[in-house]
């Protein structure tokens, strides 16, 4: 269908730009708590400013931009193919602008690549700030599918290239929630007792 053309790949880029950069917010708080926390740091400022909600507000703007401009300029279409099975018709999405296609999943890789590189910076926080190492290797693998998947999905065809996609999405996807949210549903389940505030008081001496 035209309409499902028209949103498969833009409604994919802004829902997951959104959560990378929600994880860039994420990066950015942690960064800013832990610094902001020395003596004479300038960033002390930072810390009554909202800055999480500007980070996803801004970085998912842009990426609504590239799209809105995707579907104005030159937008996906519905294509019969012909030649790839003789004696088939395939009914396909034509991306439309390979450049506008292309800007999207670099994006949304530049707001992983510059998240990792954050979270890689502060990853020797205490022990109460780890986040930053959660973060880390999440983006790690969500980057190393996404790479890993561009020479894969061109070099496919029809409901495989499809499958390709899919396959990264729900990888990046499962990537990023188990590294964030498993080691805290391990502590939560099999070690309470690193949840309570004498815990970290004492890893903190």
């Amino acid at each position: 269908m035209d309409i499902t053309c028209l949103l498969r790949q833009t409604s994919f880029g802004v829902f997951f730009s959104i959560g990378v950069s929600s994880v860039l917010a994420k990066t950015i708080t942690v960064c800013i708590a832990f610094k902001a926390s020395k003596p004479g740091s300038i960033l002390v400022k930072w810390i009554s400013f909202n800055v999480s909600d500007y980070v996803v507000l801004v970085s998912s703007s842009v990426q609504v931009l590239i799209c809105v401009i995707w579907l104005l300029v030159s937008p996906p279409y519905v294509e019969f193919d012909h030649r790839l099975y003789p004696g088939k018709i395939i009914i396909q999405c034509n991306e439309g602008s390979v450049i506008a296609f292309y800007s999207m999943l670099g994006y949304m890789g530049f707001l992983a690549a510059v998240s990792f590189v954050l979270a890689f910076m502060v990853r020797t926080l205490p022990d109460n700030f780890n986040e930053a190492k959660y973060i880390t290797f999440s983006m790690l693998l969500f980057c190393s599918v996404w790479i890993s998947m561009i020479p894969a999905y061109l070099s496919t065809k029809g409901k495989y290239m499809v499958a390709v996609e899919i396959f990264a999405i729900l990888t990046s996807s499962a990537g990023i929630l188990g590294c964030i949210f498993l080691p805290k549903i391990y502590v939560l389940l099999f070690e309470p007792n690193l949840n309570s505030r004498k815990a970290i008081l004492e890893r903190n001496k």
